[in-house]
């Protein structure tokens, strides 16, 4: 008989959700703790950004969203559903393949509603303290405070889905605290209007960063993408008259200039960090048995990106990875904890799991991957989520799936980040798989 444990679900984002659901499917109890008045976590836009534009002070309020006001997906709306639940084109005719922000959030509200995800969500609730019972047991203790009242309650298992874009990492430049311009992350840049007339820096040739490019520099008076690498020659970027691609960042001094590892130099306004984000769980603790390492890039140790060995599978993490199609690792993941949890999937021994923890450092490793990109999958993802799809006895992942994925991929990597929704979607629209 499967076995029916009461399971606490930090976050009611995306992952969230879908964990509740795959929990909720295998007979388990599940609270979902939620610290806002709504579901959708990284999907919900705010206006608002935090009075410490680089999110540096511990004392300021903290806006969970970094959703900017024109944000759209990175992935088309085909590889944005859940396996036996789609996110169906917008009902005005719409269609755009790169859904924008709203879009997503309706699609999360109603999975929610139809699978009665929101009776279980306590909302306005903050978790600020995960603990086991005692070290040994396999019980936990969930403190969470709601209107300025604090209780604690025991749960069998907890799944961690806070999502990791609500920390960010500033770029670290020599002479930055000397520099008298402004200084904003990523996470607070909403819409383009206060870089008018302005010159920026903007650090980090990601996605957001190509996307915020774009977005401003139909006002600023100029702007500067400065990229991690120390080859790229000074070039005007997307046929725009104001923009140019720059290498990395030598250092900047008192006076206001911005200089270049190539020599160049700029006199700016305001520097703008699209330098990512951290991995923070400071609710968690495990007496040092699972960290946050690597400048908050790296959490382990985590057998697949899930389970601390030690730990498992009483405590466990969804949407650790990065890189693939996510809404449907997310299921997957849920899937597998939920089963293993049920008891009807068993997990390796915990020497097996750290044995495998290791044996993918190294790896990395010998391949030259920096340890930064630990969670990354690529190029590895679909061979990631076919192995999770076996451990619960699904087939692979959809080979039309695959091939939509890998069309996007090679297309970013032909034509870059900025422009790869326009032209994908031009070569793919009359192809009726989509």
């Amino acid at each position: 008989m499967a076995e029916s444990r009461k399971v606490a679900v930090i976050g009611a984002g995306a992952s969230g959700l879908v964990t509740s659901r795959e929990l909720q499917r295998e007979g388990h109890r599940v609270v979902v703790f939620e610290k806002s008045n709504q579901l959708g976590g990284l999907w919900v836009y705010n206006p608002r950004v935090e009075t410490d534009l680089l999110s540096l002070d511990p004392n300021r309020e903290i806006v969970h969203s970094s959703l900017y006001k024109f944000l759209r997906t990175n992935l088309p709306r085909r590889l944005m559903s859940f396996s036996d639940y789609s996110f169906d084109c917008a009902e005005n005719g719409n269609r755009l393949n790169f859904p924008e922000h709203e879009e997503v959030l309706k699609f999360l509200n109603e999975f929610a509603n139809d699978f009665a995800i929101n009776e279980l969500i306590r909302f306005n609730t903050e978790v600020v303290r995960v603990a086991p019972v005692e070290f040994g047991a396999n019980r936990w203790i969930v403190e969470s405070k709601s209107e300025e009242l604090s209780s604690e309650e025991v749960f069998d298992s907890v799944v961690i889905c806070n999502g990791h874009y609500t920390t960010p990492r500033v770029a670290n430049i020599p002479g930055i605290h000397n520099w008298p311009g402004k200084q904003i992350h990523s996470h607070n840049y909403r819409v383009p209007e206060p870089f008018k007339d302005q010159i920026v820096v903007v650090i980090g040739d990601g996605p957001s960063g190509l996307d915020i490019c774009r977005d401003i520099v139909t006002v600023a008076k100029q702007v500067h993408l400065s990229t991690r690498s120390s080859e790229i020659e000074v070039s005007k970027l997307d046929n725009y008259e104001n923009l140019w691609n720059h290498s990395k960042i030598d250092h900047v001094d008192e006076s206001g200039e911005v200089t270049f590892l190539d020599g160049s130099s700029i006199h700016a306004d305001i520097i703008l960090h699209c330098t990512g984000y951290k991995y923070d769980f400071p609710f968690l603790e495990t007496n040092g048995i699972v960290s946050v390492n690597d400048e908050g890039r790296v959490v382990g140790p985590l057998y697949k990106h899930v389970f601390p060995p030690k730990l498992s599978p009483c405590l466990s993490f969804v949407s650790i990875p990065y890189q693939g199609i996510v809404f449907l690792m997310f299921e997957l993941q849920a899937k597998w904890i939920a089963q293993v949890l049920s008891g009807k999937v068993l997990l390796p021994s915990e020497e097996e799991m750290l044995a495998d923890v290791e044996d993918h450092n190294r790896q990395l490793e010998e391949a030259g991957i920096p340890k930064r990109h630990t969670h990354r999958l690529h190029p590895h993802e679909m061979e990631y989520m076919d192995w999770i799809a076996a451990q619960i006895g699904m087939p692979s992942l959809d080979a039309g799936l695959k091939e939509i994925y890998w069309s996007i991929y090679k297309c970013v990597r032909e034509v870059g980040y900025a422009n790869y929704r326009d032209l994908w979607v031009f070569e793919n629209l009359t192809q009726s798989s989509l």
